[in-house]
């Protein structure tokens, strides 16, 4: 049977490529509201499900300060606060979703539960939480003021931080708490709104979150992050997960993340496994290919070093090009899904790592051809995965035209996506109509309010 895929649209919340190009470096843009309203308004028309924003305090280092290629080259050195922009996004569209990053490693729960319930109720339930630790985590920790906290005790601080966001969220309010009454003077029932009492190994508190439930209760809520914690993270919380690879990597790490869902009570198929893929659209294959070698040639090692430094922080140029990432090397702190993708027993070269990085970056081989094309390769990465569909990256200059004029019509032709998003809230659209709170089998669910919280 074929699947409906779900289609999300990546953006990073900072400068776009046009730049670069003589005559357009003054072109309205990362701060510039009108082109994220413009964006926003194309993605809703285009009917994909949602538009992600991707987000990090961190930044390219080595030995414990920038790296200056990072700044000339900007290597997220742009970035404005994707939170903020959804706010005006929601006001612009009816029923995009909406989906932005927040790190459990610098927010505290309070202020991320607080936000998304906001943007829950400014979306009316359209809005998103993508769960992370955060890249560039030593330039993140040099920017606060704190040691580098190590990889597994990163993700054991994430489930800290999502238990106590989901007990604010599910817990406070009872459903008829909020009663806004004239006739009793009762804005809710205080025996309806409940306090939190945590203590984890990184958060505790004693409170209550005082913002109203909206329509989702909880935000729709993703993970990135292909590393075997980061696997375990996205089993016991998302709804959606996002991964970039190769084909047989990316269905082990499916195959993976559907077998945990299943071991924690969910179901295989209650996390939607999506694929960052990029497409290249020309006339043909040909043109396609023409253009990404352009692209890559336009990319010096140096660059790709700077951005391969940016997720692992590790300093490429400064090993044996002609052999693999010493055992030393991969052993640090930093992000781990771009270290174990080139490690193993046919680990690539420091070379080859580098002409990939350069190639194709954190994303798999990009897809290429005419729209019939792309649409053959897309179809057959989906059988080969078992993913259940696309976030599709930007094309060179930041846009998607290209993608919502020629391979969104294909996909639609042959009954790849839908016709119209189902319901109002993102939730739905994942899952369907009537589908807008945490299911029963969600460990959310345990926290809601007829329940004790500890």
């Amino acid at each position: 049977m074929q699947k409906t895929l779900t289609i999300g649209m990546f953006q990073s919340g900072g400068v776009r490529g046009s730049w670069k190009i003589p005559g357009r470096e003054s072109e309205p843009n990362f701060t510039d509201l009108d082109y994220w309203i413009t964006l926003a308004r194309k993605c809703e028309a285009a009917g994909v499900d949602f538009l992600f924003f991707a987000d990090s305090y961190g930044y390219p280092t080595m030995d414990g300060a920038v790296i200056p290629g990072a700044i000339t080259h900007n290597v997220n050195f742009t970035n404005i606060d994707p939170q903020v922009i959804l706010s005006a996004l929601a006001a612009h569209t009816e029923k995009l979703g909406l989906v932005t990053t927040v790190s459990t490693q610098v927010e505290q729960p309070a202020v991320v539960a607080r936000q998304y319930r906001t943007l829950d109720h400014l979306s009316k339930g359209r809005v998103g939480w993508n769960i992370v630790t955060g890249s560039a985590q030593a330039g993140s920790a040099l920017l606060f003021g704190e040691p580098l906290m190590a990889h597994d005790d990163r993700y054991r601080k994430a489930d800290d931080h999502v238990e106590l966001s989901l007990k604010f969220w599910e817990g406070c309010w009872e459903p008829d708490a909020l009663q806004r009454s004239s006739i009793t003077q009762t804005w809710a029932d205080p025996n309806k709104v409940h306090e939190i009492h945590h203590r984890g190994p990184f958060f505790a508190s004693d409170g209550i979150l005082p913002t109203p439930p909206g329509p989702q209760v909880t935000p729709t809520l993703f993970q990135a992050g292909a590393s075997a914690p980061g696997r375990a993270l996205a089993a016991k919380y998302a709804e959606a997960v996002f991964l970039a690879a190769e084909s047989k990597a990316l269905a082990e790490q499916i195959a993976d993340i559907r077998g945990l869902a299943e071991e924690n009570g969910r179901g295989r198929d209650a996390v939607k496994c999506l694929i960052a893929g990029t497409f290249r659209v020309a006339d043909s294959y040909d043109a396609a290919a023409a253009q990404h070698r352009a692209q890559i040639e336009a990319i010096s090692l140096d660059q790709a070093a700077t951005h391969y430094a940016y997720y692992t922080g590790i300093d490429l140029m400064s090993l044996d090009l002609d052999r693999p990432i010493p055992e030393s090397a991969a052993a640090g702190d930093n992000g781990r899904t771009n270290i174990e993708r080139f490690l193993g027993p046919d680990a690539p070269t420091v070379r080859q790592i580098l002409e990939e990085f350069r190639a194709n970056g954190v994303m798999g081989k990009p897809f290429l051809g005419s729209p019939e094309e792309i649409v053959d390769q897309a179809q057959a990465m989906i059988e080969a995965t078992d993913a259940d569909g696309f976030l599709v990256q930007p094309e060179p200059d930041g846009n998607h035209d290209q993608f919502f004029a020629r391979v969104l019509p294909e996909m639609r032709r042959r009954g790849l996506i839908k016709d119209e998003l189902a319901g109002n809230t993102l939730r739905e659209h994942f899952f369907g109509v009537g589908c807008t709170q945490l299911p029963d089998t969600h460990p959310g669910a345990a926290f809601r309010a007829h329940n004790v919280l500890v």
